[in-house]
């Protein structure tokens, strides 16, 4: 038994980790930015310059031949790099391809495709850093862009007479078609040369993409009746195609509109520039990752390949969902049951070959529920006293369930008057929080913890306490006869409580302990990077000193039960964890996609039970209860035979 426990601790401890990916940040670099600025214009406005194999507008074509040797003198002076050869040749190619006056398209192709491997070798800056403020891009509009293009944007604007080449329509749109707000920030950052549009470099960042943001809103008024909302709420293929603010500032309406068709297109670039700030519900990168693998999941179960479409679903709540989970469930327990159970849902449906507009409404429905996870994950609801009562009750609830455990074998050890042995317990549950904080300290700074390694660890280590304590709780029934227990003192408890013993009373409470910690420390990790840290601190502390005082409580009502109540109240206590640690242990296998999910829906999802609303784990706790139920009855029955004999 307690080289099982060994192997199994250690392999719930070796699951819990994983090396993570850490990427350096790099610094933007003026040239490539300004290259990039170059290629975007190219792609836009080559169409104006040329037609079929014929220069249409000499000044026009004067410019791109200008621009494209530019943006081929900019690459070959930036800073060393292996991608430098490959994106100077792909520049060379470009200014062939303008001096042959190949078609726009063809340009335009290259120029994009150049432009995307440019940010890839040389990074910038590709959104801003907050939510646009749109009414603020509209008073800096009027202050320094109307006088030339115009109050609403067409480019008639009485500073825009005699201008060569003449001021941008904004609002043309087969021009914005083409043009990015990325494109537009470059621009009102850096001006153009050789044009009469100068830099506004004394624009602060978040002005310059306010600014950036109202003009590109003139070629996409606002005009559709809501149907730009309607599909933003409802189109989970829309929110994988525009998971942030970075892929809006990124993707043109020309880009979007290939994938989605051009009305819907339109409808969403209208309501998404004028609305950027509802993706501030998009915020964390885990509720992105899981509307991508959701979206994704549902292209490969209606296409056929049923196994693709389970790994998907999967992945979006392991590598999606599971690492915003702590945060979500300080924040909002209720709502964050209800989308683990609509995931587990999602995963049983495809298991079961459901029909495919079962499952995208399920997606769908799944999409609502992360727009309100992503509120309850914004910034502005990380309050102090939010912070304070989700670290408090979280380690509260948590530490509870050990304490109980704990509190169990120390108050036996005492009855049983063997305190040498007391040491090996307090060196468990103090190891418990020694290996806790190494592994808090490991996953902050060294290695990160996946999806499936938590869940892994956590069910692993729930049905190992789960096993364990049946049998104790059983034992303990057995001797809840005064007359027994004295026998069993005379007889047997020198013999039982050897070394051996002893060393597996030290891995039990390791074990219960350490599931506890490990759940908390990502609770913690999660809020302590939302500011605040005193507030955390002292939620903590307040939780730490309740735990103390319930200890407390607990060990001095144990000392003045007699010992035939303490075995009874012990064991009902013990067996009673046994069945929630066996519904909890499913539970997280399941999460972890080494069980499957059969949903029940008719029952109640009540964590601090167990209950997890399937018949995987309702049939773990049925048994659990009935080993509990034949246990006592058979310690029943032996009790009273060894009390007449």
């Amino acid at each position: 038994m307690l080289a099982t426990l060994r192997l199994l601790l250690v392999l719930a401890v070796l699951l819990g980790v994983s090396m993570p990916l850490r990427a350096a940040a790099q610094e933007a670099t003026p040239g490539a930015e300004t290259a990039w600025r170059l290629l975007d214009y190219i792609a836009v406005d080559y169409s104006g310059a040329v037609s079929g194999g014929r220069v249409i507008s000499e000044a026009e074509y004067a410019e791109m031949r200008e621009f494209s040797t530019s943006v081929h003198t900019r690459i070959a002076a930036l800073p060393a790099h292996e991608a430098q050869p490959r994106l100077v040749a792909a520049s060379s190619a470009l200014i062939s391809a303008v001096e042959a006056r190949a078609a726009p398209e063809t340009v335009a192709r290259q120029a994009r495709s150049l432009a995307d491997d440019l940010l890839a070798a040389y990074p910038t800056p590709l959104a801003p850093r907050a939510i646009p403020d749109l009414p603020r891009g509209a008073a800096l509009y009027a202050e320094q862009c109307a006088v030339c293009h115009g109050a609403t944007g067409r480019g008639d604007g009485p500073g825009a007479a005699g201008l060569e080449p003449p001021a941008i329509a904004f609002t043309d749109r087969d021009r914005a078609r083409e043009r990015s707000l990325f494109g537009l920030y470059q621009v009102i950052g850096q001006g153009l040369d050789g044009t009469a549009m100068a830099s506004f470099a004394h624009l602060s960042i978040q002005d310059r993409w306010a600014l950036a943001f109202y003009v590109g809103g003139f070629a996409f008024p606002e005009e559709t009746g809501g149907a730009g909302e309607r599909a933003w709420r409802d189109d989970p293929e829309l929110r994988a195609a525009v998971p942030d603010l970075e892929a809006l500032t990124r993707v043109t309406p020309a880009t979007l509109a290939a994938g989605l068709g051009e009305p819907r297109a339109n409808e969403a670039v209208a309501y998404l520039r004028s609305h950027p700030e509802v993706l501030a519900t998009q915020g964390t990168d885990g509720l992105d990752l899981a509307r991508r693998r959701l979206v994704e999941s549902l292209a490969a179960y209606r296409a056929g390949d049923a196994r693709k479409a389970e790994e998907l679903a999967l992945s979006a709540y392991l590598d999606g969902f599971e690492p915003v989970e702590p945060l979500l469930r300080a924040r909002d327990g209720k709502l964050m049951a209800r989308i683990e159970a609509s995931m587990g849902e999602l995963r049983a449906s495809v298991n079961r070959r459901a029909p495919a507009e079962e499952v995208a409404g399920q997606i769908t429905a799944l999409s609502g529920l992360f727009d309100e996870a992503g509120r309850a994950l914004a910034p502005s609801q990380a309050s102090a006293l939010s912070i304070f009562l989700g670290a408090f009750t979280i380690l509260l609830r948590e530490g509870l369930e050990a304490l109980l455990i704990v509190i169990a074998m120390i108050a036996f050890l005492r009855k049983a008057e063997r305190q040498d042995v007391l040491p090996y317990v307090h060196g468990g549950w103090v190891a418990a929080l020694v290996a806790g904080g190494a592994t808090w300290a490991a996953a902050t700074w060294l290695i990160a913890i996946s999806g499936a390694s938590r869940e892994l660890t956590e069910g692993i280590g729930s049905l190992v306490s789960a096993v364990v304590l049946l049998s104790v709780g059983v034992w303990m029934h057995g001797k809840a006869q005064a007359g027994v227990w004295q026998a069993y003192i005379r007889d047997k408890l020198s013999a039982a409580l050897s070394k051996r013993s002893a060393w597996f009373l030290f891995l039990l409470a390791f074990i219960v302990v350490y599931r506890e910690v490990f759940e908390t420390i990502l609770f913690y990790a999660a809020l302590w990077s939302q500011g605040a840290q005193g507030a955390l601190l002292g939620g903590a502390a307040l939780a730490v000193a309740c735990l103390v005082l319930i200890a407390w409580g607990l060990l001095f009502f144990s000392k003045r039960l007699p010992i035939s109540q303490f075995f009874a109240y012990s064991a009902l206590l013990i067996a009673a964890l046994a069945v929630v640690l066996a519904g909890k242990g499913v539970a997280g296998l399941q999460e972890a996609g080494v069980m499957d999910v059969h949903p029940l829906t008719a029952l109640p999802r009540v964590e601090i039970l167990g209950l997890f609303p399937t018949w995987e784990g309702l049939t773990a706790q049925l048994l659990a209860l009935s080993v509990v139920i034949v246990g006592f009855w058979w310690a029943d029955r032996k009790g009273r035979v060894q009390a007449r004999a």
